[in-house]
């Protein structure tokens, strides 16, 4: 009678699993509760502390570190010694082990599980029970997914070869102790190094989805979400309609959806090419704020990326579908939304639904390695802001201050945004130099024809030079927001007040390579 050892911590599919493996003639081992749930709907197994002669100790912590199990597991059966082996010791092969561990990353997750209870986490038997079947799964079925359990049912009721499909799940259940150890190491990492980045941080990572190409056509691309880590953005992001996203629509959704949820007011970002090409807010009307958006730079918005951070309405969704649009991300959409959007076949709609993000490391990939930090999550306060000019801004010059600081901390460097209080009025993104920046910034304002009723300008780092104020404020700019922190601080703040400009230093820069 062939053996089939079940001990699950997830249970989904068991009941059904068991029936079908008994059908066929198998003997059940089985453990704890999965014993408990499996007698319970009148299924004959037998417990694995009476089938070794060895009983569970220390609350189940020991119940199958056994040689009966082990050797059974791990006999070839194309090898005679090893089946005289087990022979000679009165041990019977094992050719089944369904085994998932225990929920570690679930327990962990919110960052406050105490230590002694994260420990009780850390399943020892379960990893060694898949690894010595994943061994040998020439002979022995390993099965961690119960998604897979209908497959292996029928694979064994037709008698087809079994290596590929054995194979197929053998590397998915090293795969499964490899992400169960990756997330044990880096949440032992995590508690050591507190603050700190940690002395080894191991990055585990599940193919979503195959890319029709990279960045380029020559280049192949996949999606991957971070184990244990898949948040609401586009990753996490659920695709409502419209074909399959490229690796350039991710960026730029990543991008727009970041930019988004800077903001606690009612937003919409357009992005291009992974920078935005124009923002704009309203509390009262969504519609407003893209429409904002969109005519920052109505070019550069034709074929672009937009993100919303409030459910998108039907008035919203009827302006945006005079332009083409590659995707469109927002928390959530109106069914009449919907109705409109979905006159566009092509157009991408991806629901990221509420919540606040992870906090996340970010790795960049160098040749041998990567750079790793700390995502720049920080939260800017104006009010901690420095007033360094002899003219303080207005009201009206702060709040614009305020949202172009929050456009700016996202667009690449050097990054130089012109806005008012509720739209970018002219974005320089990219420049090899700032003050190239600014004059970009002005032609793209000048371009458009854009006006507010004020105008100010936030830069990602410091003016090296005063050439950047200068240009600014041939502009017509008169209000600065810079980080500060330069040599030439003085010459730069002196350019201010000779143009009767106001600048506070942020005391933050905010690179982004």
């Amino acid at each position: 009678m062939p053996k089939a050892l079940l001990s699950v911590s997830d249970k989904t599919g068991l009941v059904e699993f068991a029936r079908g493996l008994h059908a066929l003639g198998y003997e059940i081992l089985s453990t704890g509760g999965t014993a408990r749930m499996l007698r319970q709907a009148g299924l004959p197994i037998t417990e694995v502390g009476a089938y070794t002669g060895f009983p569970e100790m220390m609350d189940g912590r020991v119940k199958t570190l056994h040689p009966k199990i082990h050797a059974g597991i791990l006999a070839r059966r194309d090898r005679p010694d090893d089946m005289a082996a087990i022979q000679h010791t009165g041990i019977e092969p094992i050719d089944l082990v369904a085994v998932n561990l225990y929920p570690f990353e679930e327990k962990v997750r919110d960052g406050t599980c105490p230590l002694e209870d994260a420990l009780e986490e850390v399943d020892i038997g379960g990893p060694t029970l898949v690894r010595a079947a994943a061994k040998n799964y020439r002979h022995v079925w390993v099965v961690v997914d119960p998604a897979d359990y209908p497959a292996v049912l029928e694979q064994l009721r037709t008698g087809q070869d079994p290596e590929p499909n054995r194979w197929r799940l053998a590397r998915k259940a090293f795969d499964r102790v490899a992400a169960y150890d990756a997330a044990i190491s880096n949440e032992f990492a995590r508690r050591v190094a507190g603050d700190a980045l940690p002395d080894v941080w191991t990055v585990q990572l599940r193919k979503l989805q195959a890319l029709r190409y990279g960045e380029n056509p020559h280049q192949r691309g996949a999606a991957y979400a971070e184990v244990g880590a898949l948040g609401h953005g586009p990753l996490g992001g659920r695709l409502l309609q419209g074909k399959a996203l490229s690796f350039n629509n991710l960026l730029d959704a990543e991008a727009g959806y970041q930019l988004a949820r800077q903001f606690a007011e009612p937003v919409c970002v357009v992005i291009k090419h992974n920078n935005p090409s124009g923002v704009g807010v309203d509390s009262n009307s969504l519609l407003n704020a893209y429409v904002r958006a969109r005519d920052g730079d109505p070019v550069s918005a034709f074929g672009g990326v937009v993100a919303f951070n409030r459910r998108v309405d039907r008035a919203t969704a009827a302006e945006m579908v005079k332009i083409f649009t590659e995707v469109v991300t927002a928390p959530a959409f109106e069914t009449e939304a919907l109705v409109v959007l979905r006159a566009k076949k092509d157009l991408r709609l991806i629901e990221t639904g509420e919540g606040e993000p992870a906090r996340f490391l970010d790795l960049k990939r160098l040749e041998g390695g990567v750079l790793l930090q700390d995502a720049d999550l920080v939260r800017d306060d104006p009010w901690t802001w420095k007033v360094v000019s002899k003219r303080t801004p207005s009201e009206s010059e702060m709040q614009a201050l305020g949202f172009g600081w929050r456009v700016c901390r996202m667009v690449k460097s050097n990054a130089i945004v012109f806005a008012s209080r509720e739209r970018t009025l002219g974005i320089g993104a990219g420049q090899m130099s700032r003050v190239d920046s600014v004059r970009l910034a002005t032609s793209k304002m000048r371009e458009h024809g854009l006006r507010g009723e004020v105008l100010v300008m936030a830069s990602d780092a410091f003016f090296p030079f005063r050439d950047g104020l200068d240009e600014a404020w041939k502009a017509g700019v008169t209000a600065v927001a810079q980080p500060g922190g330069s040599v030439r601080d003085a010459e730069v703040i002196a350019a201010a007040d000779e143009h009767g400009m106001a600048m506070v230093f942020t005391g933050v820069r905010h690179f982004r390579h």
